[in-house]
């Protein structure tokens, strides 16, 4: 099945009021397709959370022996975004070839990760693929999709499990900010998604 590219027409960015052309692509999780990586985007973790119902803040929950916060770094590096952001907050998790930044407001919900996360990607990034630490059963095929939906124009792409829109997504630079503004509590970029 092939993504869906919907045109989300031009509008004025808040921050500088000059007009801007989104476009939003439905990636399909489940088509199979390879797609080549894309250099110039980087990877977001969110593994900032207590976990409270894992019993242990979630980047340090293990399953055969490998974190989760592991497992979202592979995830996407095996993907082809790079270099890797971590967002942490209610444990310390360091990484091997990872940059971590520590939100020390993480308890306010997932929206300030996302601000803190997107304040420390690397200036010369296009583009990242924003990833939760929770999802390890998310494989490298779907972020080389989204990557490769950016390659092909998208600004915004989204992945796709059985008809929904879910985690994990891709946001160009030019749309960083209007995310960073639009993320409040738990809700993430989904505010920014949904406009």
């Amino acid at each position: 099945r092939p993504a869906a590219d919907v045109d989300r027409g031009s509008h004025s960015s808040r921050l500088t009021g000059r007009p801007v052309r989104r476009t939003l692509s439905v990636v399909h999780a489940d088509d199979g397709m390879e797609q080549p990586a894309h250099s110039r985007v980087a990877g977001l973790v969110l593994a900032a959370g207590r976990g409270s119902r894992l019993g242990q803040p979630k980047a340090l929950v293990e399953i055969g022996g490998i974190t989760l916060a592991e497992r979202a770094v592979a995830l996407l590096r095996d993907g082809g975004a790079d270099p890797v952001v971590m967002v942490t907050g209610a444990a310390p998790v360091s990484l091997p070839g990872v940059i971590t930044a520590h939100n020390s407001d993480w308890q306010t919900g997932m929206g300030s990760s996302l601000r803190e996360g997107l304040q420390t990607l690397p200036a010369d990034r296009e583009a990242v693929v924003i990833a939760l630490v929770d999802q390890p059963l998310i494989g490298p095929e779907v972020v080389r999709r989204l990557i490769a939906a950016f390659a092909d124009g998208a600004e915004v792409a989204v992945a796709c499990y059985a008809g929904q829109p879910r985690n994990p997504v891709l946001i160009g630079r030019a749309h960083w900010a209007e995310a960073a503004a639009a993320a409040r509590g738990d809700a993430g970029a989904r505010g920014f998604l949904r406009a």
